[in-house]
């Protein structure tokens, strides 16, 4: 008895030794990630549930009941993005309790509740189970039982968005419930990294309305402005970016933000006493000055 109690504590204390040196490690990696953080200027944090529910208003969330969840596709939090890192692992010592116990489990192939999760777009937010999913990733385990609850959203979101691209992205979604581009052409999906693209977007449109409105003389719905701007303005200059393979010059740009990049050509060229040109042209040319 006694040698089976000895052995049993010395099993004891060698599990308690490995929990431990695995959270250590993982406390380690998350210090360099955060002098990596700092020195490179990238945020390293978890994505806010708030924050995007803020800038992207979701909707929801519709309960989607028991999935098994990739590990890598959760990527942020519902209230505790400040204890983890962006690779989920744990920043503060004081987790180091809750972290083991479940690091043990682990180890003992002891079934553990399914986390809880929010879906919006491909990302997913933890609700519950913030120490599962740490461990699970830092084990490397490419998958997680999890109840999920899904929320709309007008734009796709995935998990290796920044939290600083939440601002374009909100500004997307005002632009989609303002312009309804999405309902008015379903294949359409614009794509900016210019910060204030998409408000310009918006002047585009008024300023279409109101000329489509000298030419036909009658009133145009909003609607049919939009309608017509995509498909005479907008596409006929992506159309020639994609044809003359320019993105593959500028590869952090998108089609859209070459299209603003012609039409602010276009307007320098109006300024200099150069006449307006049709959409087709003044991509043309705004191409050929910059191969």
């Amino acid at each position: 008895m006694i040698v089976e109690r000895k052995v049993s504590n010395e099993m004891s204390n060698e599990m308690e030794s490995r929990v431990r040196a695995d959270f250590s490690r993982a406390r380690f990696k998350s210090f360099i990630n955060q002098v990596f953080s700092v020195l490179s200027g990238q945020r390293n944090n978890l994505l806010s549930y708030d924050d995007v529910k803020e800038k992207l208003r979701i909707g929801g969330p519709i309960y989607r009941g028991m999935k098994t969840v990739r590990v890598d596709q959760i990527a942020g939090s519902l209230n505790r993005y400040h204890e983890f890192d962006r690779a989920f692992l744990p920043k503060e010592d004081q987790l180091a309790t809750r972290w083991t116990k479940v690091d043990r489990a682990f180890y003992e192939d002891i079934h553990l509740p399914p986390v809880v999760l929010y879906k919006v777009g491909d990302v997913f937010f933890v609700v519950d189970g913030h120490h599962r999913v740490s461990v699970a990733r830092e084990q490397g385990q490419e998958y997680i039982e999890a109840e999920v609850r899904e929320c709309a959203t007008r734009v796709n979101i995935t998990p290796d968005i920044k939290p600083e691209d939440l601002e374009i992205l909100g500004a997307k979604v005002d632009f989609l419930e303002r312009s309804g581009l999405d309902k008015l052409k379903p294949e359409a999906n614009i794509k900016l990294n210019i910060p204030d693209g998409f408000n310009r977007m918006l002047e585009h449109i008024a300023v279409h309305r109101y000329f489509m409105g000298l030419d036909f003389k009658r009133d145009i719905s909003e609607q049919e402005a939009v309608v017509h701007w995509y498909d005479t303005v907008y596409m006929p200059i992506v159309n020639i970016v994609r044809e003359s393979g320019l993105l593959d010059e500028f590869p952090k740009k998108t089609e859209g933000d070459l299209y603003l990049w012609t039409l602010d050509h276009q307007h320098y060229l109006y300024q200099e006493g150069q006449p307006l040109q049709p959409p087709e042209t003044a991509a043309k040319q705004f191409i050929e000055e910059n191969e």
